[in-house]
C-alpha cells in the first residue's frame, strides 16, 4: 500500500503539471470506490486545479472558488493497487482505469485501480478550503512535518509498542509498515518495545530515523515493491535500499545476523534480533521456549 513517501512523490509530480489545468471532461468506469460517481461527474467539469497536496496517505486536488458550487476539492486514497498519472490524451488507457478527467491542454488525469481498495470523494467547502474534517476521523501530526518536540510528545509514556504507535494514523498520520520497519532498524529498536520504556536518546534516534528514512524514500521516489508507480508512471528505487523490509532470513547490512519476521500490531514486522534487541520478557520468553 502507498505510503507517505509514495503519495508525496505522486503529489510532487502532480503539482508541476496540474495547478492552474481547468478540468473538461469527467469519464467514470468502474465506481464503487467513489462516495457520489454523479456528483463526480457533474461538479468537477469547467472547475480549475488550484494546488494538490498530501495529507498524510490522502492526495487532495483543491479547486478555484466556484459561486454555484458547494464542493472545493477532491479527497484520494490510493489504497493497495492505486495509481495516478496526467499523460496526453492519445496515450492507450490502460486496464483497470476507472477515471479519466480531460484537461485543457490536451492532457488526462488518470486513475487506475485493479483492486479498487482506494477511495474517491468530493470535500464540501469550509472556511480554508476543502473541509478535511469531513474524513471522520482525527488524524494525528504528520510524520514528515513533525518536529522532534513534537514525536515525543506523541510517543513518550504510552503503554503501547512502538510499531503500533507508528503505525497508527491517530497519532502520526502517514507511515505504513515499510518505513516503519526500516525506521525501527536505522534506530536499533525492537518493534514490540513499550514506547514509555524507550529512553530520550532511543527516541532521538527514532525520530532521527524516521526523518531520514522518509526524506531518503522521498528522494528515491518510493518502494515499488508492488504496484506503485508515480505520476509519470515509473516505479521507485527506494525498494533496493530496504534494509529487513521482506529480507527475512537474510544477513543484516550491520551485524550479519539473519533478519527475522514477527506479527506486531497485526502486521508482518521485519527485524534484526541482533542490533534490535526484543523486550526483556520477550527474550525470556524465547530462551524459556528454546530450553523446551
Amino acid at each position: 500500500m502507498p505510503e507517505l513517501p509514495e503519495v508525496e512523490t505522486v503529489v510532487r509530480g502532480l503539482q508541476s503539471t496540474l495547478p492552474g489545468r481547468r478540468i473538461v471532461d469527467v469519464r467514470l468506469g468502474k465506481t464503487d470506490f467513489i462516495e457520489d460517481p454523479s456528483a463526480l461527474e457533474s461538479e468537477l467539469p469547467g472547475r480549475r486545479v488550484a494546488n494538490v497536496r498530501r495529507y498524510g496517505k490522502f492526495l487532495v486536488l483543491s479547486f478555484d472558488a466556484a459561486a454555484k458550487s458547494e464542493y472545493s476539492g477532491l479527497l484520494i486514497h490510493l489504497g493497495m493497487t492505486g495509481q495516478i498519472v496526467v499523460c496526453p490524451a492519445s496515450t492507450p488507457v490502460r486496464p483497470h482505469t476507472h477515471v479519466l478527467m480531460a484537461l485543457d491542454d490536451d492532457r488526462e488525469f488518470r486513475y487506475t485501480d485493479i483492486r479498487r481498495f482506494g477511495s474517491m470523494r468530493l470535500l464540501p467547502s469550509g472556511p480554508n478550503g476543502a473541509a478535511l474534517e469531513t474524513l471522520g476521523v482525527t488524524l494525528g501530526i504528520d510524520a514528515l512535518a513533525a518536529t522532534e518536540p513534537e514525536f515525543r510528545t506523541q510517543l513518550s509514556g504510552r503503554r503501547a509498542r512502538v510499531k503500533a504507535l507508528l503505525l497508527d494514523q491517530r497519532v502520526l498520520r502517514g507511515m505504513g509498515n515499510i518505513y516503519t520497519d526500516e525506521s525501527l532498524w536505522r534506530a536499533r529498536i525492537h518493534p514490540a518495545r513499550i514506547a514509555a520504556d524507550l529512553s530520550d536518546k532511543e527516541l532521538r534516534n527514532l525520530y532521527r530515523a524516521v526523518q531520514w528514512v522518509l526524506n531518503e524514500a522521498i528522494r528515491l521516489r518510493g518502494s515499488s515493491v508492488s504496484d506503485y508507480v508515480d505520476s509519470e508512471g515509473q516505479p521507485g528505487e527506494f525498494q533496493l535500499r530496504h534494509r529487513v523490509y521482506q529480507r527475512k532470513g537474510k544477513k543484516c547490512f550491520r551485524c550479519g545476523t539473519a533478519v527475522e519476521r514477527m506479527i506486531v500490531a497485526g502486521r508482518s514486522s521485519y527485524f534484526c534480533p541482533g542490533c534490535q534487541r526484543a523486550p526483556r520478557g520477550r527474550a525470556r520468553k524465547k530462551k524459556a521456549g528454546a530450553r523446551r
